[in-house]
């Protein structure tokens, strides 16, 4: 199941379990990893991409390794929230990965810029930023997410 909704993605997962949060990218992949009880989201492994079938094996051995029961995907939409070429990838990626477990699109409009102004803030340099910039944009989206689920739940 591939959804934006987060009441139809509560519905399949209504006790919870682990989530993994990814940020796709054209060169890496962001992951992310939350508690069983969806209270906060952690930022994990950096997938370097390759080809797909070797960048799938990757997440599915961090997936079995860490109990994952869903995955949440950055849905990248333009500032008017309309779906741009970039969104068409993720729901394309959504769709190849959706046999680990059930899929919630969660918009993604201001994850890196969130991020990034975070880091600039704690003085972090340029080079750093650059290498953990995905895998904690990949936080934030998952945290977003499961803040939201948990709102749903009361």
């Amino acid at each position: 199941m591939i959804t934006t909704q987060p009441a139809a993605f509560l519905e399949v997962l209504p006790t919870g379990g682990r989530l993994m949060g990814l940020d796709v990218g054209m060169k890496t992949i962001g992951t992310a990893l939350c508690d069983a009880g969806w209270t906060f989201a952690s930022p994990a492994t950096l997938v370097r991409r390759t080809k797909f079938t070797k960048d799938k094996v990757q997440l599915l051995e961090l997936a079995k390794a860490q109990g994952v029961r869903g995955l949440v995907i950055g849905l990248p939409l333009n500032l008017d929230g309309t779906e741009s070429p970039r969104s068409q990838s993720s729901r394309s990626f959504a769709r190849l990965v959706e046999d680990m477990g059930p899929v919630l699109l969660w918009d993604e409009r201001w994850s890196t810029v969130a991020v990034e102004r975070a880091m600039i803030e704690q003085d972090m340099s340029r080079a750093k930023r650059a290498e953990r910039i995905d895998n904690l944009a990949a936080a934030y989206i998952l945290q977003g997410a499961i803040d939201a689920l948990t709102i749903n739940q009361t």
